[in-house]
């Protein structure tokens, strides 16, 4: 028998820690290769870790709430014969030597903060679990064992997770958290002082809000820890870029016309289903190719223009909220290609299987507004780019069509481009002719285009 260390995997470049959310197997468990093991969060994705082997779980290396390093073992399984990675015994004794080296360190510097007189909480005697994320920022922000066993737990059997602590140090810090009892008081004294950096006062959002009454019968529902993500990048969006639109009217009858004539076909041939997702974003690969300017981001007082053609496609969770996996080198994809890319990434999204760095570097992003029977929208920027196109639904409706024989009425298949861009650095002109790029090479579909 041997053992079996698996570990958190690199999961793009710009992410080097994640949260480990929940274990979906216990120790004693037995686990097949590519099984899920247990689950961690970014502030980008949730997602699954498999195991590399077959095996039992013999070991966890860490709590719900900890935060993992990448290349952490997290979890030991035993599995029959060799294998590459083998848990080594000498390693270990060494790691417990350097353990109790940090131990020591920090038992040190505890004794020298309480001899200068700062008093450090002790949450060790307490009955309840508190994984060291909490430990930690309870004691980064003060908070004494009293407010600590206080606090109401929302995870597994009542245990204090890093949303419960990250919300009462909030409300704490806006003086709403009741006092505690004299003899407490005086533990709640912050292991630090505070020194606060004197500038101009910034505008406070909190004390302009109007109070929220929750009357008799109902239901409060504790935001999730995605929507927490997106209801902040999405303030911060607001209050970032100077949000314009433009609208444009397209007719995609070509379109319509020609899906309905291939769409069989496509699927005996490739196995994909075809819709209209990768034509649009074909579409809109190569407008950003025409005017690279809207293929930018904004950095201070500088432009930088991006190389790739990175494209995020909003799409719907079942739980309500939102994930924006990105196409990379979107112009580089024929048709085909486009198809296979947004069909796995769209079922990978509804799945949770999506993995960190295919939520990042996009460049400019699509959303799809007329899945739900919106017309058009306003959608908010994807920071840190400067434009996003929203798709309105495919209407039948009567049209002006004009011929060499004169104009006439006829039922035409249309739909609106809502196009959302940052007025720093993006003008009304380059704004309206991207959005009419687009336009422009939908309505010249080639209706006689193969596969």
């Amino acid at each position: 028998m041997a053992k079996f260390e698996l570990k958190l995997p690199r999961m793009g470049e710009s992410v080097a820690e994640a949260t480990l959310t929940s274990w979906l197997k216990e120790v004693g468990d037995t686990i097949e290769m590519d099984e899920a093991v247990f689950e961690i969060a970014t502030d980008k994705v949730d997602s699954e870790v498999p195991s590399e082997v077959d095996g039992v779980l013999v070991e966890k290396c860490y709590e719900v709430d900890d935060v993992v390093k990448v290349g952490d073992v997290v979890a030991v399984i035993e599995v029959e014969g060799e294998v590459e990675t083998v848990v080594d015994n000498s390693d270990s004794a060494d790691n417990y030597e350097a353990e109790e080296m940090v131990a020591a360190a920090e038992e040190a510097l505890v004794a020298a903060k309480e001899t200068v007189g700062s008093p450090i909480p002790d949450y060790s005697n307490s009955e309840r679990f508190y994984s060291p994320l909490v430990k930690n920022i309870a004691k980064q922000e003060g908070i004494s064992f009293a407010e600590l066993e206080a606090i109401t737990g929302s995870g597994k059997e009542g245990r204090v997770t890093k949303n419960d602590i990250l919300a009462y140090v909030e409300t704490r810090k806006n003086g709403s958290v009741a006092s505690v009892a004299p003899d407490q008081k005086k533990e709640t004294a912050p292991v630090a002082p505070v020194v606060k950096e004197v500038s101009a006062p910034a505008p406070s959002v909190a004390k302009d809000k109007a109070p929220v009454k929750v009357a008799s019968g109902d239901e409060v529902i504790p935001m999730s820890r995605m929507g927490k993500l997106i209801a902040k990048h999405m303030s911060e969006s607001v209050s970032t870029s100077a949000h314009v639109q433009s609208f444009i009217e397209v007719d995609v009858t070509n379109i319509v016309n020609w899906r309905n004539k291939m769409k069989v076909a496509f699927e005996k041939q490739e196995g994909e289903k075809l819709t209209f997702t990768p034509i649009f974003m074909e579409a809109v690969a190569k407008a950003l190719k025409k005017y690279p300017m809207m293929n930018i981001s904004v950095d201070g007082d500088t432009v930088i223009k991006k190389k790739n053609i990175n494209i995020g496609m909003a799409a719907a969770l079942p739980d309500g909220n939102l994930i924006v996996p990105v196409i990379k080198n979107a112009d580089q994809l024929n048709l085909v290609g486009m198809a296979k890319v947004v069909n796995d990434l769209a079922h990978r999204s509804r799945n949770n299987a999506l993995k960190p760095d295919e939520v990042q570097d996009g460049t400019y992003t699509v959303t799809n507004v007329g899945t739900f029977g919106s017309v058009f929208g306003t959608p908010i920027i994807n920071q840190p780019q400067v434009g996003i196109m929203a798709l309105g639904a495919i209407r039948k409706v009567p049209a002006v069509i004009e011929t060499k024989e004169g104009d006439f009425i006829g039922i035409r298949n249309k739909m609106y481009l809502s196009h959302s861009y940052d007025h720093r650095v993006v003008n009304g002109a380059l704004g309206s002719m991207f959005a009419k790029a687009v336009a422009d090479y939908l309505e010249a579909w080639d209706v006689d285009r193969e596969i």
